[in-house]
């Protein structure tokens, strides 16, 4: 189909696909997300050594995620409009920072600490990486908001791998390996804001530009409020998987602590291959039809996941982490088109609503599972995919 060049997004005559750069941005946030993820890798280890409870679990997710969503929409709304490059390399070293003192903590407190250290890097980091992936997308924005996801979600599935490698036969101090991924992540970042401020020029501000879908105000405030519901759901159900799978496999399969990590990292895997082909996916046949199959789809599969075996597990996950993976980058993009010139602040709303509602739902998920166990806890989130019906209530625009 053929690519629109509505206000609110540089032609791509003037601003051509620039793979290197979008590249660099995916691989600064496989490192962002790579460092993110080693904390709820260890959560049984530090669970075990400071003899944590589920609750207080959930409270590590909901410090990280709440310090990571808080700052997004506003951080995103502020440089939609004076864009400022070097906070791409400043989030980095925000996250360098809480990582070594993760290997360092040794008290519950240090650990919160640490955790919304790492949250604020990754809230200075998406705003302005997200316009930039978009800035050099040569206007296939699908294409260019689903790499630069996928990144995340590949940094997101190696996370747990490394972690069970490096982390967890040798100890809580080998965490700090860590921060030469974020010394390498401080690189990339600075030669990227470079190129930035150098093409500023394309960006264009949100003054003068106007929406060309014909929706009116009440109608494009409806369609966010359909999709901020649609991201609670997945990520809802996402949090159960990322902060407690492991713990379900080890109670209901009475698996090893590497073992369980294993099938996580094949989830999350599974996760980042369906980010990066919903993005240019939903290029070719329309946002809308995405997010319904996504979010919807995927239901038949949660449903049946508490209910098989180990085998069937894995395979479950696997698929569940494919499909659900596909909405966020057509969400985020159908979002931005929704409300032109306004890509930093979309983009920081959404990875907010992404980590506020993932935060929240590991600590009341987390609190479930200590009053009930963490079965029960797969039981009711297999549920939350029936949202996906909330879909028709988005309307047609001439992308989705």
């Amino acid at each position: 189909m053929a690519i629109s060049t509505r206000a609110g997004s540089a032609p791509s005559s003037s601003s051509p696909l620039a793979m290197r750069i979008i590249g660099g941005v995916a691989l600064a946030h496989l490192i962002n997300d790579l460092i993110q993820a080693v904390l709820p890798a260890i959560y049984p280890m530090l669970k075990a050594s400071y003899g944590l409870t589920f609750t207080q679990v959930g409270l590590i997710t909901l410090t990280f995620q709440l310090t990571a969503s808080l700052l997004q929409p506003w951080i995103g709304y502020h440089t939609d409009r004076h864009p400022k490059p070097w906070l791409l390399p400043a989030g980095s070293v925000c996250t360098l920072i809480g990582i070594v003192m993760v290997s360092m903590a040794g008290s519950f407190s240090m650990i919160l600490l640490a955790a919304a250290l790492i949250g604020i890097g990754s809230s200075t980091f998406h705003p302005e990486a997200s316009r930039v992936a978009r800035l050099a997308s040569g206007g296939r924005f699908g294409l260019a908001q689903s790499t630069f996801q996928v990144g995340g979600n590949a940094g997101s599935a190696f996370g747990p791998l490394l972690a069970a490698a490096i982390i967890i036969p040798h100890g809580q101090g080998n965490i700090a390996w860590f921060a030469l991924f974020a010394i390498l992540a401080l690189f990339v970042l600075y030669r990227i804001s470079r190129w930035y401020a150098e093409h500023l020029a394309l960006f264009k501000l949100k003054q003068g530009q106007a929406a060309t879908h014909g929706l009116s105000k009440s109608r494009v405030m409806s369609a966010l409020i359909v999709l901020g519901l649609l991201v609670f759901s997945k990520y809802f159900y996402m949090a159960s998987l990322t902060s407690y799978f492991t713990f379900y496999l080890m109670e209901k399969f009475d698996l090893s602590i590497a073992s369980s990590q294993l099938h996580l990292f094949l989830f999350l895997g599974a996760v980042a291959a369906g980010t990066f082909f919903g993005g240019p996916i939903g290029d070719r046949i329309g946002r809308k039809a995405v997010i319904w199959f996504s979010i919807l789809g995927v239901a038949p599969f949660t449903l049946a996941l508490p209910h098989v075996d180990l085998f069937w597990t894995a395979v479950l996950s696997v698929i569940i982490g494919f499909i659900l993976a596909s909405a966020f980058s057509a969400i985020v993009v159908y979002a931005q088109e929704l409300v032109p010139g306004n890509v930093g602040m979309i983009a920081g709303l959404f990875f907010g609503l992404m980590f506020g509602f993932g935060g929240i739902g590991a600590a009341l998920l987390g609190h479930l599972a200590d009053i009930y166990g963490v079965e029960y806890v797969y039981l009711l989130c297999s549920f939350l995919p029936l949202f996906g019906v909330l879909a028709v209530f988005l309307p047609k625009t001439k992308t989705s």
